[in-house]
């Protein structure tokens, strides 16, 4: 079986796309899905997602690490399957369409997208976490996933490959662990950014949804006031909303690019 399907990135966060709405994709091959994935025998992506019929809206995003496993929702992954989608005639310049996470609103501006994320849950504000080199604070929120943000000095010394992995698998997040980002503040409304990814297991140039997390943790800290800009490793900045409410935040969004690299056909 040939399978036809988009390589894209959001601020250089990579994805497989497929047109599903068939439901032919063997999205039930963990093995598959990771081969696909790998990056030196397969295409490479940081992620597959597959646009799927929907009842409640427009279409429905399915999203699978390189690893093969599901999870609920992709920020930057999101921003690309709504201009897929709106590109190929599946769902208007404004769209709504489902993932595992809840219910999505996008909106097209040129080359960029406007992401209505869902709430913001789970919230932890000033706790403490046991980690090599020593206890380190951090905030945590599920933006669509779960997301562990810690705050540091100097950004690029951080050894996001070794101190982030062992926020991931820490036993406070077990057992499904949680993503790692780290936060640099750079300006009343700005700050930088890297992230070390569950299920991708290293740090990528970009997460939506942890770009999402590290504004609303900084928010409610006090760190910063939205709209917040938050330039990722890529270099890419990402513009984050929201209000601010007294136990949580409400009418999160998130701007920013997603862009084609080619197109190409699979072969199952």
């Amino acid at each position: 079986m040939r399978i036809a399907f988009w390589k894209m990135h959001g601020a250089a966060n990579d994805f497989i796309l497929a047109d599903d709405r068939q439901l032919t994709f063997p999205a039930a091959d963990k093995a598959w899905l990771a081969s696909v994935a790998a990056r030196r025998t397969g295409v490479g992506c940081e992620g597959i997602i597959l646009i799927q019929p929907s009842a409640k809206a427009d279409f429905r995003m399915r999203f699978f690490n390189p690893d093969g496993g599901e999870v609920d929702m992709c920020g930057n992954g999101a921003r690309c399957v709504a201009r897929l989608a709106h590109d190929i005639g599946v769902a208007p310049a404004r769209m709504r369409f489902e993932t595992a996470a809840g219910m999505i609103q996008a909106e097209m501006i040129g080359d960029r997208v406007r992401l209505g994320m869902t709430e913001p849950k789970d919230w932890r504000l000033n706790a403490t976490l046991a980690l090599p080199g020593g206890s380190r604070a951090y905030g945590f929120v599920n933006s669509g996933v779960p997301h562990v943000v810690i705050e540091v000095q100097d950004l690029d010394a951080v050894d996001v490959a070794g101190l982030g992995a062992a926020v991931r698998y820490h036993p406070d997040f077990a057992p499904k662990g949680t993503n790692a980002n780290f936060i640099q503040v750079t300006g009343p409304d700005s700050l930088r950014i890297r992230t070390y990814e569950r299920g991708v297991e290293a740090e990528t140039l970009a997460c939506g949804t942890g770009m999402v997390a590290a504004g609303l943790i900084a928010g409610r800290m006090g760190r910063v006031k939205p709209p917040v800009r938050i330039t990722c490793a890529s270099g890419d900045v990402i513009e984050v909303g929201y209000t601010l409410q007294d136990e949580t935040a409400t009418g999160v969004t998130m701007l920013g690019p997603a862009a084609y690299a080619f197109r190409g056909e699979l072969e199952y």
